[in-house]
């Protein structure tokens, strides 16, 4: 089963061409150049990773990614800068962002952390499968 990925940048050439590799490598991709709309993307979709870059007129990339952690804590979110500083790193990484990589990306790096995105998100919804039906369970009067 492909990756679920929205891809979210201002820079539409930018998106545009990353999107088309992405999809190159079998991930099913969305794209969108706003943290506003990728909130709405959020609520309405179905994702796996949401790739946010971090400086974007409007909602920046560190309010998507605590506003997408709240509605959604499952999702999984990896950061992009081309202004990486120490101490955005380890905020990002504070409000749950999986990975903080700097611009230009490496494509093979973004896509091992796509995998590990996508992978990391199956265990959450797993272990939350099992506690509902652990919970259904014990609320059973057989």
């Amino acid at each position: 089963m492909s990756e679920k990925v929205l891809l979210v940048d201002d820079e539409v050439e930018f998106v545009e061409t990353l999107a088309e590799r992405m999809r190159s490598r079998g991930m099913e991709v969305s794209t969108t150049n706003s943290g506003t709309d990728a909130l709405g993307l959020v609520d309405e979709g179905s994702f796996d990773v949401v790739v946010l870059d971090l400086k974007m007129p409007g909602i920046d990339g560190l309010e998507a990614l605590r506003r997408i952690k709240r509605r959604r804590p499952d999702i999984q979110v990896v950061l992009l800068t081309g202004y990486a500083t120490v101490e955005k790193g380890v905020e990002a990484i504070k409000e749950g962002a999986l990975e903080f990589l700097e611009k230009p990306v490496d494509l093979a790096s973004l896509t091992e952390a796509i995998h590990k995105a996508k992978a990391t998100k199956m265990v959450l919804v797993e272990k939350e499968t099992e506690e509902r039906i652990k919970e259904i369970l014990h609320h059973k009067s057989w």
